[in-house]
């Protein structure tokens, strides 16, 4: 399982400026809800992505936010760590002051102000030379919350933020997860008896 397929609804960046949605679990009217917000939809590894194409900040805000706030009225666990939607008007960012990069199941994050570090430190990252890492035992959905917390408290602070996933384009998205296979028609259900030995 990947960090993609732990919340009902995940909303990321790929390297190369595509947003994409991918929904967990059944979420009546999700489709038309992404459709309607202008997101296509494209079968992908045994999942459907939702996919806006690189644009403006401005246009992938705009669509994200009408999608994503169709969907919470269906579920509130709900993940958007995506850098393609982040706008504000007048400040473009090309340096962000805060930036997580997730690989190999941890994240390295690295922070260019003083207040940026003041707010990873008040979220329990600790300085690893010149980057920052996570708090210590935290599982996958843990680690996630952590990174989600700190993302959207420095954005609500006007800090800039990228959330780079490690995804470089669409098609590097992870497959869904496997689900477990039912047992086979006519199979027994319970264990064969042992042959005894003389």
């Amino acid at each position: 399982m990947s960090l993609l397929d732990i919340p009902d609804v995940f909303i990321g960046s790929t390297d190369d400026g595509h947003t994409f949605v991918i929904i967990n679990r059944r979420i009546h009217d999700a489709d038309r809800l992404l459709t309607e917000a202008g997101v296509l939809a494209r079968e992908h590894l045994g999942r459907t992505l939702y996919l806006l194409p690189p644009g403006t900040a401005q246009d992938a805000h705009d669509r994200a936010g009408v999608a994503m706030y169709g969907l919470l009225a269906h579920t509130h666990d709900l993940i958007a760590l995506c850098w393609t939607t982040r706008w504000s008007p007048g400040s473009p960012v090309a340096d962000p002051e805060i930036r997580f990069h997730f690989c190999d199941g941890t994240v390295a994050v690295t922070a260019r102000t003083a207040a940026a570090r003041s707010l990873l430190e008040r979220h329990g990252f600790t300085p690893n030379g010149s980057s920052y890492r996570p708090p210590d035992g935290l599982d996958e959905r843990r680690l996630l919350g952590a990174v989600t917390a700190a993302e959207t408290h420095a954005y609500t602070h006007g800090l800039s933020v990228r959330v780079d996933l490690g995804i470089p384009t669409p098609s590097d998205i992870p497959p869904a997860p496997r689900r477990p296979s039912a047992a086979a028609p006519g199979s027994p259900t319970t264990p064969a008896a042992r042959r005894r030995t003389r």
